[in-house]
Formats: C-alpha cells, sequence, structure tokens
C-alpha cells in the first residue's frame, strides 16, 4: 500500500511536533516538557517498529529520525534544565551550562549515524536516555533535594549527563532478537528492575532506572573483560 510506506515518517514528525509543543509549554509548567519528552519516546519506538514491520526503512527515514531526536531529546532536555536552574537562581551565568546538553545530543546523534556498529550496544548514552534522566529529574523528591534544587547540582548534572552522551562507554540494547533467558539476562533483568523502580517511585523512577541502566552497563563491561 502506497499510504503505509509514509506511516515511520508520519511517526518520526509526531515525535518532532512533540519536542515543539514541550518547548513551547515549559514556560507554564516545567512537568510539562517531560510529559512531551515521554510522549515523545514513545513516538520514537513505534517509528523504528513500524519501518521494519512494513519493511519501509529508507536513508530519508533515518535522517528525519535524527533531526527529530535532536529536537525532542537535545533542544528540549536542555530548555527543561535551564527552566529548572533559573527558577534557582534567574541570573546565574551557569545557567546557560544547561545547552551542553543540546550540543553533545548532536554530536551523539550525528556519530550515530556515520557508526555502522552500533547495533548491538551503544557507545555513548543515547539521546532518548540522556532526555528521559533530564526530565525525569525534577519528579525527584527526598532525598535527592539537595541536588535537584542546588544550582551547582543541576549545573554538574548537566555536563555529566552530556560528557556521557559522548564518552566512549559501551551501553547495552535493548534490541530482543529472542527471548531466551540466555541471550537477554541483563536485558530481563533491567526491564524488571526498572518496572520495579517506577511502579514504586512513579515518575521519580525514570531517571533512577537510568541511572541503573549505567550501572548495569558497567557492570557487563568490567565482567567481560575478567
Amino acid at each position: 500500500m502506497i499510504l503505509t510506506r509514509h506511516i515511520p515518517n508520519a511517526l518520526t514528525l509526531c515525535n518532532l511536533v512533540c519536542g515543539c509543543i514541550g518547548i513551547l509549554l515549559i514556560r507554564q509548567d516545567i512537568t510539562y516538557g517531560a510529559y512531551l519528552v515521554w510522549i515523545a519516546c514513545v513516538f520514537d519506538f513505534f517509528d523504528g517498529f513500524a519501518a521494519r514491520a512494513l519493511n519501509h526503512s529508507s536513508p530519508i527515514g533515518k535522517e528525519l529520525d535524527s533531526l527529530a531526536d535532536m529536537v525532542s531529546f537535545g533542544v528540549l532536555p536542555s530548555m527543561v534544565m535551564f527552566a529548572a536552574m533559573e527558577r534557582i537562581n534567574p541570573a546565574s551565568p551557569f545557567n546557560y551550562s544547561a545547552f551542553v546538553i543540546a550540543a553533545c545530543s548532536a554530536l551523539r546523534l550525528a556519530k550515530f549515524n556515520i557508526d555502522e556498529n552500533q547495533k548491538d550496544s551503544f557507545v555513548g548514552l543515547p539521546t532518548p536516555a540522556s532526555a528521559l534522566f533530564i526530565t525525569g529529574i525534577v519528579f525527584l523528591g527526598t532525598p535527592f533535594t539537595a541536588i535537584t534544587e542546588s544550582h551547582y547540582g543541576l549545573t554538574i548534572i548537566s555536563i555529566g549527563i552530556a560528557m556521557l552522551m559522548v564518552s566512549p562507554l559501551d551501553l547495552f540494547a535493548l534490541k530482543f532478537k529472542n527471548f531466551t533467558w540466555a541471550d537477554n539476562k541483563l536485558r530481563f533483568t533491567f526491564v524488571l528492575l526498572s518496572v520495579l523502580l517506577v511502579s514504586w517511585k512513579q515518575a521519580a523512577g525514570i531517571p533512577l532506572a537510568i541511572l541503573l541502566y549505567v550501572v548495569l552497563s558497567l557492570g557487563e563491561g568490567i565482567l567481560s573483560r575478567r
């Protein structure tokens, strides 16, 4: 069907529109930015799923996906972080460190597009994971408020998450070639623990799940070297 070939790109554009709306609504309520990032993640998942299911992958779809991700998972999280820092200290020049997230997101996406080896694992933190972490920290309460309500804490988080995106760190991909326990122990463990975290902490569980993802990836790397 000629119409079905446009479904993946239409879903990608929905991702992009979510990013644009999120940027627009941040001034009303910072949590709106988080909600729109989460919705964009859903569209980002289903555009790739639809492309594979309909066998309509294309070079333009790949490029369009990166452009949409740059807005929803690069610019929007930067704006959320900027708004969070501005709320603490409107006059601080350190507020602009939030845009290091956007800069490193662009670099991360560009590197991903030319690297054919990032199929079963990722090099550097993927931009959707970075966006989920950044937008999720606005929901963290005690005992994390000492960091999330500190201007210096948010600056460190901005720079740290940006560096993780462009680091040579190997992280496992959530791609199941089959559903056997032997081949997917790490993935099943992560999914189960993440569901428990989100069930326990609700929205605040999302950034904790991203931290778990990084820790499990580091653990796998150490064990594989041994």
